[in-house]
């Protein structure tokens, strides 16, 4: 039977709508992700744009779609507090610990999740792992630090790639880093963002997703994280 993935990614960012438009308010600045499924969840954010006052991107593409749709973008200086971020991810398993930054935001995104009250996670059934480590996981660095960043990663036995013709919104290049197998995602995550010249990594754990929305040919599924 053939998965139609993109009716997945559809039902999960309406599903995503559904679940935030409790804390549509005129007050409230919405937390908005990167990538193919938060862009068809920005589709739907934009048709709701009066009943809440302003979003805040994790990314040009993202601030950009937004505007388009007539959503208020403001920075994330200027924020206090968000009720929710939405965004999906590239891997995420049953503890709701996530690989992100497939799309090279994996910065901006976690700065923007740490703020939110709830982050609410969408994804279609095939980003499910048991283990993380299935997803390359990318690694925004200084520009400097590429080779010694490389070094490490093989060391712990991973397979580093440079991300080939590719910076970030900041300016950074991303190491991409395949073969691992991570068993404790917390501990990994701190080790690496202890590296001289690492900005961020693209495991999600110490500030996991809240809730994940799950679509399935059954249906879209909601798991609290444990």
């Amino acid at each position: 039977m053939t998965i139609d993935t993109q009716a997945l990614k559809q039902a999960v960012a309406q599903a995503a709508m559904d679940h935030i438009e409790p804390w549509l308010t005129p007050d409230a600045v919405i937390g908005v992700g990167t990538g193919s499924t938060a862009d068809l969840f920005i589709d739907c954010l934009c048709q709701k744009r009066d009943l809440f006052h302003a979003a805040v991107a994790s990314s040009e593409r993202t601030a950009a779609r937004l505007r388009e749709g007539g959503v208020n973008v403001v920075e994330l200086n200027s924020v206090t507090t968000m009720p929710v971020y939405v965004d999906g991810a590239d891997e995420i398993n049953a503890s709701l610990e996530m690989i992100k930054g497939g799309g090279g935001a994996l910065t901006r995104e976690k700065i923007v999740a740490s703020v939110a009250q709830r982050f609410v996670c969408i994804v279609d059934t095939s980003k499910r792992v048991n283990c993380l480590g299935r997803f390359p996981l990318p690694i925004e660095v200084l520009p400097m630090a590429v080779a010694a960043i490389m070094r490490f990663a093989k060391s712990i036995g991973g397979s580093p790639e440079l991300r080939k013709g590719f910076v970030t919104d900041n300016g950074n290049p991303i190491i991409d880093v395949s073969g691992l197998s991570i068993t404790d995602p917390c501990a990994l995550e701190t080790n690496l963002n202890q590296l001289p010249g690492v900005v961020t990594n693209g495991i999600f754990a110490i500030r996991k997703a809240d809730v994940a929305l799950i679509s399935t040919q059954e249906g879209v599924l909601t798991l609290p994280s444990h």
